[in-house]
Parts: C-alpha cells; structure tokens; sequence
C-alpha cells in the first residue's frame, strides 16, 4: 500500500459508519465522474477523426431515402420463428 492508501485507511478507521458510507458515495461519484469524462473524451476523438475524413454532408433527403432503404429490407426479409 501506499503511505496515502495507508494514510487514508487509518483515517477512515476513526471515522463513525455513516461517514465512512460517506466517504464511499463519495468516491463512487468521482469514479463515475471520470469515467464520464473518459467517455466524453473518446467521443470526442472519435468526432474529430470522422471530421478530419472530410466527408460530403448527406442531405436530409438522403438520410431519409437510407432509412425507407433500410425498413423495405427488414420487410422484404423473411421472418423466422412463424
């Protein structure tokens, strides 16, 4: 362990039980945190790479004309499990 892991352990060993519940919420809300900004990050990057394509903007019209594209081939699929 660490001199702060052992540091904080001991502090922790006086604290009553409702402060160490505390403390837990507490912690559990900054890892969340973290990993909300992990994922933030990562969304980020990920939209920069897909800008830096320099790929045409697709219409609405297109974007539309996709998903009639997309729900004429679910239709025209057979169905399994009739």
């Amino acid at each position: 362990m660490t001199a702060i892991e052992v540091q904080l352990m001991e502090r922790l060993k006086k604290l009553p039980p409702g402060r160490v519940a505390e403390v837990v919420d507490f912690v559990e809300f900054l890892a969340v945190r973290e990993e909300r900004a992990a994922a933030a990050q990562r969304l980020s990057d990920g939209l920069a790479r897909l800008d830096a394509l320099n790929l045409p903007q697709v219409s609405e019209d297109e974007v539309e004309a996709e998903i009639q594209a997309g729900r004429q081939a679910r239709r025209s699929q057979p169905s399994h499990g009739a």
